[in-house]
């Protein structure tokens, strides 16, 4: 019975931490590779924290691919096991393995075929060219064990089980990590390879993480299995896995194209400032992406009170997550406005980069507290099956408020400006989510 379910019953402040926790550190762990290469790179030298900045946006799009499998597997997968129906469910794992194995490749062959005129439109810099495409040649590689490891997660995950998937992203970022210093500077036995050993170690991190993704659906009894005898590829499920991904996808990919807008305003000014934007914002991402694990564990909560009808538990959802979330970003904001030029020393900052760098980083730090809130916002639109409101929240941050604010306040501003545009964007983002929060409880009282 409905009753004896723990989404039910179980206080909502404990059920939140519960669900919050495994997404939670899977998404620190997960944007910490991007962090651990940067820091590391930027010990060579400025060029080379530039060639790793402008190949984000790649990596980024790369990642929202990745995504947009896995999401559309896992809510395959759930559905049909809610609904008891195993063979479907089996057959989903088989089809999504097949996507993320080729669209892997497909995509892989995709960022070697445009990266070359993709970097020299952000650089003249025959310098940061080359290591760009050094790094990037190598990088291209982690499609394919990103995509197969990220899926076999999702499949997981969508079985009831959240803390397996935490131990392969564990293992991948402890060998990154581990490998980083190893490769880059040559240790031992290791020859110093420079940015190739950074994405070495990026490509050996997705690769374990794969191998042991696949060891555990494979050789342990999962409540899934890949379903081999009597499989044949269906049209309608891999359309159906498209579209159920496609919204994660699109939110993850905007982060992609608006570090590709900013970098088009910053290539006017230097290349430190694209370093520096490259190194500020994987900073920024590991704080909002941490902060989105625990959004992602408020959901499936909201989401089971909207449809078992129980109002108060689903606005109690709401509020508790939305406390912890101002909470996280309060801390944030405070680390980054207080501690700047730490956290540029851990990309060894220039002068020239600390003289801008310090002020741009407390700037852009103070959207972070209303990013959170409009973020929770879309996130109680999605559950509540207002999908359509959830993506035009995620558009008007990343997209329609962003790049107006980047182009005039660029031109009053110059670099500052564009800086300051970050915590436009956000103010004019929650300001529209409360709008369409108030509108839809009046609406529906």
């Amino acid at each position: 019975m409905q009753t004896n379910n723990k989404m039910a019953v179980a206080p909502v402040g404990k059920l939140i931490w519960q669900m919050s926790i495994p997404p939670l550190i899977s998404m620190f762990l997960q944007y910490s590779y991007n962090l651990i290469d940067s820091a590391f790179v930027a010990q060579l030298s400025e060029n080379a924290l530039t060639a790793v900045s402008l190949s984000f946006p790649i990596t980024t799009l790369m990642n929202a691919a990745s995504i947009w499998i896995g999401v559309g597997v896992n809510v395959l997968i759930a559905g049909y096991l809610g609904k008891k129906e195993q063979d479907n469910a089996d057959t989903v794992v088989t089809h999504g393995l097949l996507l993320a194995f080729g669209i892997g490749a497909l995509l892989n062959l995709f960022a070697l075929l445009i990266m070359r005129p993709y970097f020299w439109a952000f650089t003249s810099n025959e310098e940061i060219y080359q290591l760009s495409i050094a790094y990037m040649s190598v990088c291209s590689f982690m499609q394919i064990p990103n995509m197969v490891h990220i899926a076999i997660q999702k499949m997981i995950q969508a079985t009831g089980n959240m803390v397996a998937p935490m131990w392969f992203q564990i293992a991948g970022v402890v060998v990154n990590f581990v490998l980083n210093p190893i490769l880059i500077f040559g240790i031992g036995i290791f020859p110093a390879m420079g940015i190739l050993g950074s994405a070495v170690a990026t490509v050996a991190g997705y690769l374990l993480s794969m191998i042991l993704a696949l060891a555990l659906l494979l050789g342990k009894k999962q409540k899934v299995k890949v379903k081999i005898e009597g499989f044949h590829l269906q049209k309608q499920m891999i359309g159906r896995i498209f579209a159920f991904g496609l919204p994660s996808f699109i939110m993850n990919a905007l982060s992609s194209f608006m570090v590709t807008f900013v970098n088009l305003f910053l290539v006017a000014y230097s290349d430190t400032a694209i370093a520096f934007f490259g190194a500020y914002f994987k900073v920024q991402q590991l704080i909002v992406m941490t902060v989105n694990g625990l959004i992602q564990g408020c959901l499936p909560v909201m989401r089971f009170n909207y449809g078992a009808g129980s109002s108060e538990r689903l606005h109690s959802a709401f509020r508790y997550g939305t406390a912890l979330v101002t909470g996280m970003m309060i801390l944030g904001t405070l680390a980054v406005i207080l501690f700047p030029a730490q956290i540029l020393g851990l990309f060894t900052a220039s002068e020239a980069m600390r003289s801008f760098g310090i002020s741009a980083m407390r700037i852009m730090a103070t959207s972070y507290l209303f990013c959170g809130l409009s973020t929770m916002i879309s996130t109680y639109f999605q559950a509540t099956e207002k999908v359509g409101s959830s993506m035009a929240i995620q558009l008007c941050r990343q997209l329609l408020f962003l790049v107006p604010s980047l182009w005039c306040l660029d031109k009053l501003f110059h670099l500052n400006g564009i800086w300051l545009a970050f915590p436009v964007a956000e103010t004019g983002t929650l300001l529209v989510a409360l709008i369409m929060m108030a509108w839809y409880h009046r609406k529906k009282s």
